[in-house]
């Protein structure tokens, strides 16, 4: 975990796995230890609980290196992470996309996104949108092109009025 910190933008964070052995009545289901993950954000600071220590961000990309590091590319299995880059942006939004993209590599990695950064990181592009009726909220889902793809990454970038400076930055988000 610790050496995803760094490329997330958490290169003065620390990451503790604290393992307190239960006593035998209290053996279970569960296991036979409680396990709590622990953190410091800053240098100097002492570690806690890593969801007191941690902000919405923070804890986010601490998950995220916790998958990287724990998942095994042979699992045949499907990671979906909803809104993983939340409260981030920037160099850190790209850094995550990296990260995506590597765990990506080995198997199937659904991301739900607001960031054009971590979009531009994807293989595919699938938008997804919300129309209101009567009977409730209904969402629908459209695989994107290559051309649409850019357009959608454009209008992440710049809003309703896609311009042909969001257009460049789009394609070039997409080319690194």
């Amino acid at each position: 975990v610790m050496n995803e910190l760094t490329p997330l933008k958490l290169e003065n964070a620390k990451f503790v796995t604290v393992i307190t052995p239960l006593a035998e009545a209290q053996w279970g289901p569960l296991g036979i230890d409680h396990v709590r993950f622990e953190a410091t954000t800053n240098k100097g600071m002492k570690h806690g609980p890593i969801d007191r220590i941690a902000s919405g961000g923070e804890l986010a990309r601490f998950l995220l290196a916790l998958k990287v590091a724990l998942e095994d590319n042979d699992a045949g299995r499907t990671l979906i992470f909803d809104e993983v880059d939340s409260g981030v942006g920037g160099a850190v939004a790209a850094a995550v996309g990296e990260r995506l993209l590597r765990l990506g590599n080995g198997l199937q990695t659904l991301v739900v996104t607001h960031s054009p950064q971590v979009a531009a990181k994807g293989l595919h592009h699938i938008r997804i949108t919300k129309t209101t009726s009567d009977s409730g909220v209904i969402s629908c889902t459209e695989p994107l092109g290559a051309a649409a793809r850019t357009e959608e990454i454009a209008r992440m970038l710049a809003g309703e009025k896609i311009t042909p400076e969001a257009r460049a930055a789009a394609v070039a988000l997409m080319e690194t």
